[in-house]
């Protein structure tokens, strides 16, 4: 199986004598290009089937690394840049077939701890898992893909702002994509969040974001609050998926002595007007993730987006998901629990 992904990325192209390649450092400006992903048969929901690879943590020195094998293993069969008017071609024609998900273009902004390589890989996957035939796309922000490297990639995300917000205006304006949808992971809430607020008044007629997705936000909740409020009405509607046990949100919450957006502190997690707040630490964030952790071990994240991409179905207990909702001083908001388990109290002091 191959899945195509349009990149967009403002990484510096790293020396490789086989294909074109991307690494951590900047490159300040907005590049462009499409990659062909091979999905192997024996690919699992919601998997990235990679080689195993030994590495000695901090030091980047790799012990063991698993040969490549395109039946076992994600892989870029081919990568290449495109100008804008050659990637705008391609996606028109791949959008011009879609049926399932007629006409729409589904955007994925990595986060914390991601090479651009991976960032394809996981793009693929959630294209492929969620059967989607529309234009699947990744922007990709000058990870440093190591865990020593959270600084510097808090510094690169805020860097790339011009170029995704260049990146997302082309796709809402000249793909011709008649509903765009953003799934933002981790660190890259925050460039996200900051482009959406100044892209909120410049959307064509006829062309609406239908879902923004904002999966364990490693920004500041105050912060997180306030940007909320300024991209209000933008989307037909904004998801906050939270958990207590991502990885990327662990390694935050020690840098800053403080809970993040998408935690679930013990008081409960973050509940704003006009947003689905669900906690899905049973679920896992680590759908989103390829660094962060193991690899995630539950789909039903996955069914829960695509039916919000085919239908916008709301509240969400009304999804496949079926999380239970929590009554609380400061509002409402939904707690996914395995069936196995009981369910959650509907009423909740706080």
């Amino acid at each position: 199986h191959v899945v195509p992904v349009y990149w967009g990325t403002d990484r510096a192209v790293q020396p490789n004598a086989q294909r074109l390649a991307f690494g951590s450092d900047r490159a300040r400006k907005l590049q462009l290009g499409e990659a062909m992903v091979t999905v192997p048969k024996v690919h699992e929901v919601p998997k990235v089937e990679r080689p195993w690879v030994v590495t000695i943590p901090y030091f980047d020195v790799t012990i063991y690394a698993e040969k490549e094998d395109p039946k076992k293993h994600f892989t870029v069969k081919e990568i290449k840049a495109l100008t804008r008017e050659e990637l705008l071609a391609q996606v028109k024609a791949r959008l011009k077939g879609s049926k399932t998900y007629k006409d729409q273009a589904l955007v994925f902004v990595h986060g914390y701890n991601t090479s651009f390589d991976n960032a394809l890989y996981r793009t693929a996957q959630i294209a492929y898992d969620l059967d989607f035939d529309g234009a699947p796309f990744l922007y990709s922000w000058p990870s440093g893909g190591a865990v020593a490297s959270y600084t510097y990639d808090r510094e690169s995300a805020q860097a790339s702002e011009p170029y995704l917000r260049e990146f997302l205006e082309m796709v809402v304006k000249q793909t011709g994509a008649k509903q765009v949808s953003i799934i933002a992971h981790s660190m890259g809430n925050q460039p996200v969040m900051d482009v959406l607020r100044d892209m909120k008044s410049s959307a064509p007629e006829g062309v609406s974001i239908n879902q923004v997705i904002l999966a364990a936000p490693d920004v500041d909740a105050d912060s997180f609050s306030n940007l909320a409020k300024a991209i209000k009405g933008l989307a037909k509607n904004v998801t906050l998926y939270v958990a207590s046990n991502d990885r990327a949100l662990i390694v935050s919450r020690n840098f800053w002595g403080s809970y993040r957006a998408g935690d679930v502190p013990p008081a409960g997690p973050l509940i704003l007007p006009g947003i689905d707040t669900i906690d899905v630490t049973a679920a896992s964030t680590d759908t989103f993730a390829i660094n962060h952790s193991g690899y995630a071990s539950n789909n039903k994240l996955l069914d829960d987006i695509r039916e919000l991409l085919k239908t916008g179905l709301r509240p969400p207990e009304l999804r496949p998901l079926k999380p239970g909702k929590i009554t609380t001083q400061a509002g409402d908001y939904w707690r996914y629990v395995p069936s196995l388990q009981a369910p959650p109290t509907t009423s909740t002091p706080q």
